[in-house]
């Protein structure tokens, strides 16, 4: 059974930081591409940042210089840091495993930017 654990959210002030974690289970961890989307009220789910098998990295342009993914496969976790947060970062941010057509996705966990 494949699992996608995110951790790490919560209410955080404009300018600050947080750390999400994304933690998998089931599955051969070091061979997927792992991907952090986020969903804002009233809007569609889009793609923050992801990471390869090979630890290649990309990032959407709104997030570029502020968030770093980086992944431990010994742990089986990937990662998202956000620095200066915004209150547009305000969103449910989610985990996705991709390994050609198998796709696999957390619960999501809450992040609000406001003061």
């Amino acid at each position: 059974q494949v699992q996608l654990v995110e951790s790490g959210g919560g209410l955080v002030q404009p300018g600050g930081s947080l750390r999400l974690s994304c933690a998998a289970s089931g599955i051969i961890f070091s061979i997927y591409n792992i991907a952090w989307h986020r969903q804002a009220p009233g809007k569609q789910r889009e793609l923050v940042a992801r990471i390869t098998d090979g630890f290649r990295t990309d990032y959407t342009d709104s997030v570029k210089g502020r968030f770093t993914i980086s992944r431990t496969n010994a742990k089986n976790t990937v990662y998202l840091q956000m620095n200066s947060l915004k209150p547009e970062d305000t969103a449910v941010y989610y985990c996705n495993a991709v390994l050609g057509t198998a796709k696999y996705w957390g619960q999501g966990t809450q992040v609000t930017v406001s003061s």
